[in-house]
């Protein structure tokens, strides 16, 4: 629940972005009525990649939502949680070969399952694993590079990403969703 202060400094964040908008938003419209190409373009861009997240997204609102409501806690905790050791972060890291969305689609995943009581650093090495070894990117790669080129990749980046997920989990702590309220729908 936002407290009184709490959304009073919501709203004062949130200004600037408001401010920024609206310039951008300007921007487009005095482009248009000045038909300056470059200013046109970034609002063609802006409109299409808009209407590209809209299509990605609510297939994976869907997809998530029955996550949650299919997977038990139980389930997520044994395999993400604290206890799974180091198969949590083996199964991160499968889990993330399995996506096919752009990463900005992921980040709902990931709030799902530390929702569910998976470890912040198995978490963070889903996200960061889903950066680098999707299937159907590693297929196209390695059909241009060569699979050599491939599992020296992926050898030198997954152990770089535990190693950092870690990291970051060790800094700002285990619980660091749950107590700054991250996890908070209110």
């Amino acid at each position: 629940m936002i407290k009184g202060n709490e959304h009073h400094t919501k709203k004062q964040s949130a200004k600037p972005m408001v401010v920024l908008l609206s310039f951008y938003a300007g921007y487009l419209v005095i482009s248009k009525i000045m038909a300056f190409e470059p200013g046109i373009k970034m609002g063609d861009h802006l409109i299409f990649f808009a209407i590209d997240m809209f299509k990605l997204f609510p297939p994976a609102f869907v997809l998530v939502g029955l996550f949650m409501i299919w997977v038990n806690k139980e389930t997520v905790e044994k395999f993400f949680g604290e206890a799974s050791g180091i198969m949590g972060y083996v199964a991160a890291i499968a889990l993330a070969c399995t996506t096919l969305y752009p990463f900005v689609v992921v980040l709902p995943m990931g709030a799902a399952l530390s929702k569910k009581g998976a470890r912040l650093s198995i978490v963070l090495t889903y996200l960061g694993a889903t950066a680098i070894c999707r299937i159907p990117m590693t297929i196209f790669e390695a059909s241009y590079l060569g699979i050599k080129f491939s599992m020296i990749r992926y050898a030198v980046s997954l152990p770089l990403i535990i190693l950092s997920s870690v990291i970051i989990e060790k800094i700002v702590g285990k619980d660091y969703m749950a107590t700054n309220h991250l996890l908070d729908l209110e």
